[in-house]
């Protein structure tokens, strides 16, 4: 008889269903102990009834698939290394073996702790085993029972720590670290990861709050947000931590006696909220200060942590404080540079008759800081500049570089009012060479002024710049391509042209850098087409929404640059 109660017929090629009958015998039909039969390589050829309904999958389910792979899994449900599957070793080395409470998954993801038996055997085709699948204690439910998960190995620690070092080094983003952190520990480690951050201001702040929750992590705001002072004489754990004390155990009881600081009242009710019956608390360092410490828990899983895990969440948190350290750096000196930019940026003049608007965007939370800048100021009562530019280099060098290049260009067009644009930009090329350490640039200068005809002329010159956009108050739209020459910076000699055209009434002009237009996946004329059709279509609007629904609309999502705006439009 089949066990798999399969009708074996008399095929001339041995299948699994025949190959099973033959190596089992009808002596194993009625067997109630799970019985799984693999081949010589650990693939499923049968499966009795018993087993199918402990595993949860059917025959069809189980038959053809690799064993260690479909079943065999860690506490935390991973797949197993195959390396070090005894279970898997005993089968391929073709040897008695048993083992005890290793956990297997269900046809449900579910998973089941058993015990288990391989029995080599042989068939006039094949050899293979016999895997004898049982409970430890049958009919004793798991719940109740302390489970004590299989502790790292020492090769999954030293993996967990290259993750770590990996991933947390990677960003240069602190909420990014911190998500990132808590990833990598739950539910690998815990059910819940709390990081408690401390503030320039020595302010404690819960910055984040995870759990594990139906196989997927979960924010609680609920328990984010300000946090009591650090206590300096307190010894309950987190006020231990955030004072950089050593890692240490906590529980509900810890916190269950009166309190000693706000901080203690805190922690009580996270206990209480979160249902953690076992914790661990390590500070967070970075090179020079404590920075937070790491709060892991345990709500779900019966087994406490013991001492045995403080070592392993001092090397995270270790390396933590450093990803930290480095990142508030980053962030820090960011800031700085965005504020130096921002106040060295002007404040537009009034001309009569004409409506100005400006626009400057830091780059993205990942990128440096750039050189993007605009300028506009009088030269005369009837005759104003406009200039907009940006210098290569994306740090706080680009910002002082873009300082010294627009208070040069100013310097320069007052005490010559009455030159070409070309002419004071050929000045300030060649001024560049000797008195600003700025390597390159581009740059648009243009005078803006009343002719005869009570018009208004824009007079302009490009080094190397995207072309200004003029857009007319029904939706044309015509690039200013003429005028262009050479960047600044490069040291060759090249004349410069001029170019003048006269803007009718209400018509739009608009100056940008290329951050507005380029992208690392499109080609700089894609982005120009793409500035264009926008324009007109918003050539209607207002010139403070005419510039925001453009930056909102053609600025690319993977845009790693800043950018600058500036747009006027002439009276009616």
């Amino acid at each position: 008889m089949d066990i798999t109660g399969a009708a074996t017929g008399d095929s001339p090629v041995p299948g699994p269903q025949t190959w099973s009958g033959a190596l089992l015998g009808a002596t194993l039909a009625d067997v109630q102990t799970a019985v799984v039969v693999v081949d010589d390589s650990g693939l499923i050829v049968s499966a009795n009834g018993t087993a199918q309904g402990m595993l949860g999958r059917s025959f069809e389910e189980l038959v053809g698939q690799d064993s260690h792979d479909l079943l065999h899994r860690d506490s935390h449900g991973h797949a197993t290394p195959r390396t070090r599957c005894q279970l898997r070793n005993a089968i391929l080395a073709g040897r008695t073996e048993h083992g005890d409470s290793e956990w297997f998954a269900r046809g449900d993801g579910t998973l089941v702790r058993l015990c288990w038996l391989v029995a080599p055997c042989s068939g006039p085709e094949r050899t293979g085993a016999l895997v004898l699948l049982y409970e430890s204690n049958p009919g004793v439910s798991d719940e109740g029972v302390d489970e004590v998960p299989a502790p790292l190995s020492e090769l999954d620690r030293l993996t967990l720590l290259a993750e770590t070092t990996t991933q947390l080094t990677s960003t240069l983003n602190v909420d990014e670290a911190l998500r990132r952190l808590t990833a990598l520990t739950v539910p690998r480690l815990g059910d819940w990861a709390v990081i408690d951050l401390l503030t320039e201001q020595d302010e404690v702040r819960r910055a984040l709050v995870t759990e594990h929750k139906d196989g997927i992590l979960v924010e609680r705001e609920d328990l984010q947000g300000p946090m009591p002072p650090v206590p300096q004489e307190s010894p309950m754990p987190l006020s231990r931590a955030l004072r950089g004390a050593a890692s240490s155990l906590a529980g509900p009881a810890t916190y269950q006696g009166p309190p000693d600081s706000g901080i203690a009242v805190e922690q009580r009710r996270l206990f209480t909220e979160t249902g953690m019956h076992s914790a661990v608390i390590a500070p967070i360092r970075g090179l020079r200060d404590v920075l937070g410490a790491l709060t892991l828990g345990r709500s779900e899983r019966p087994s406490a942590f013991t001492a045995a895990d403080l070592p392993l969440l001092e090397d995270i948190t270790r390396r933590a404080g450093l990803a930290l350290d480095n990142a508030r750096l980053y962030q820090r000196q960011r800031k700085v540079a965005e504020t130096m930019q921002r106040h060295l940026l002007p404040q537009l003049p009034t001309v009569p008759g004409v409506n100005m608007a400006v626009r400057y965007v830091p780059a993205p939370h990942a990128s440096s800081v750039g050189g993007d800048w605009y300028d506009a100021f009088a030269l005369t009562d009837s005759t104003h500049a406009l200039a907009i530019g940006d210098v290569v280099g994306h740090d706080l060098d680009a910002a002082a570089g873009m300082a010294q290049v627009r208070n040069m260009l100013r310097a320069f067009t007052w005490s010559r009012p009455e030159a070409m644009p070309s002419a004071v930009v050929t000045q300030l090329d060649n001024a560049l060479k000797h008195v600003a350490e700025v390597p390159m640039a581009t740059m648009i200068l243009a005078t803006l002024a009343l002719g005869d005809d009570k018009l208004w002329q824009l007079r302009w010159t490009n080094a190397g710049h995207p072309p200004p956009l003029l857009v007319s108050h029904d939706g044309r739209t015509r690039y200013l391509t003429e005028a262009h020459g050479i960047l600044l910076g490069t040291g060759m000699i090249r004349p410069r042209p001029d170019a003048v055209t006269v803007l009718p009434p209400r018509t739009t002009v608009l100056l940008y850098t290329d951050g507005l237009v380029e992208s690392p996946h499109h080609s700089i004329d894609h982005g120009l087409d793409r500035l264009r059709r926008h324009a007109a279509s918003l050539a209607h609007r207002p010139l403070d929404s005419f510039c925001d629904l453009l930056l909102e609309q053609v600025r690319p999502d993977d845009n790693d640059d800043d950018v600058a705006m500036l747009a006027l439009r002439t009276p009616t």
